[in-house]
């Protein structure tokens, strides 16, 4: 079946992320969404927001904060693709995302990103805002689209 790029609003993407994505809920905002689908049916989504690093958010950067597919072949460097293009029409000079180190990354490499650089990893938890860790904490490799 024929894969194609449609808009979806946040809402829509925040409740496929919500019953899809593997170990993360949810961003809590967003710049702009994109969708794959395949016979007029949402297999994945794609949410992209300013970087959590306070470091890189230069006001060129934006982070693919979210993606998440039900399994379609392909859909994921689609999405990467599409994000890459948005955001370039939006004036915006660098997108990156990160996965974890022990995801291939193929979608990412389909798609021409590369990796240009690793995280620690670790928790966001500190006294004097303290928080519960719901999702991986090992480091991440990050990618930047080419």
């Amino acid at each position: 079946m024929t894969l194609s790029i449609v808009p979806i609003s946040f809402s829509e993407a925040n409740e496929f992320v919500r019953r899809h994505h593997r170990h993360h809920g949810p961003p809590v905002g967003c710049k702009f969404c994109v969708a794959v689908s395949a016979g007029g049916v949402v297999v994945g989504v794609a949410q992209v927001g300013r970087p959590v690093a306070r470091a890189l958010d230069d006001g060129w950067t934006l982070e693919v904060n979210r993606l998440c597919t039900d399994g379609h072949r392909n859909a994921c460097s689609m999405l990467y693709a599409a994000a890459w293009r948005a955001a370039r029409a939006l004036g915006f000079r660098k997108l990156i995302t990160y996965t974890l180190q022990e995801e291939g990354g193929a979608s990412l490499r389909a798609a021409g990103w590369r990796v240009v650089g690793k995280s620690a990893g670790g928790s966001w938890d500190c006294p004097s805002r303290p928080r519960v860790d719901t999702h991986p904490l090992q480091g991440k490799l990050r990618w930047e689209a080419a």
